[in-house]
């Protein structure tokens, strides 16, 4: 029932409605090209600009949906939470379910324009490494989740905790690959990029269905323990504070 009411209301009273699905990351990918590939100039490692951004947005996009929708899970669903008892845990598990559906759409168009780049001769080398895709939405999901839940449960009592984390998320998304090739830094650099656990999720996605990009167990294997370890304590956290978060909301 949540996640078809987020499905349905999310471009509800909109003209165009579900075709912002598409327009989003049409719009944000045009951007990209003129400020980072025409004025700023910055590398897309060679493979064709619209593909290289379009495969940062659409992972991008997934994890940040979740991330800012379940940080005000308690905020957002007070009212709910205050006259029925239900496990709270299931509004910010249909926050990540119900951004599948639009993760699915933004896909199909990088596959479109995957296809048009084939088709039209790019060097483009898809390997086996591209089946690991529903395992990077399930780690990007977890991570979100994590961070999301335990966000939410501080800024039930310290509210301005959720514009300090709208500033994150965005300073986040820089310090991800996705406008910019980790290969062009350097390796001291590359190493501190890796800690952000969302860098090996892009390059492995990047380096799966186009052959470019930073492949490494290693990294994906330290995303894989590291969102383990956010959401393991995330739903510690999020239990803890849905018995008394009415007093304080």
């Amino acid at each position: 029932m949540f996640v078809k009411r987020d499905i349905i209301t999310q471009y509800k009273q909109t003209i165009l409605g579900p075709l912002w699905f598409f327009i989003n990351p049409m719009l944000t990918t045009a951007m990209y090209m003129i400020v980072f590939g025409r004025i700023a100039k910055i590398s897309t490692d060679g493979l064709p600009q619209p593909l290289f951004y379009l495969a940062g947005i659409c992972l991008w996009n997934y994890f940040s949906i979740c991330l800012t929708k379940t940080s005000t899970t308690f905020i957002d669903n007070q009212n709910i939470f205050g006259k029925v008892y239900f496990p709270r845990l299931i509004m910010p598990m249909s926050t990540v379910t119900s951004a599948l559906f639009t993760f699915s759409i933004q896909l199909l168009l990088f596959v479109a324009v995957y296809v048009f780049y084939i088709l039209n001769g790019a060097t483009i080398a898809p390997n086996v490494y591209i089946l690991l895709l529903p395992v990077l939405v399930v780690m990007l999901a977890g991570l979100a989740l994590g961070f999301g839940i335990i966000t939410s449960s501080m800024t039930t009592k310290y509210k301005d905790l959720s514009i300090l984390f709208t500033f994150i998320v965005q300073l986040w998304m820089y310090a991800t690959p996705i406008i910019y090739p980790l290969s062009e830094l350097s390796p001291k650099k590359q190493w501190i990029a890796a800690l952000n656990p969302v860098t090996s999720i892009i390059e492995t996605f990047k380096f799966g269905t186009m052959g470019t990009g930073i492949f490494s167990w290693y990294q994906l294997g330290y995303s894989f323990v590291f969102m383990c370890i956010v959401l393991g304590l995330g739903i510690v956290v999020f239990n803890k504070v849905q018995r008394s978060f009415m007093d304080t909301v």
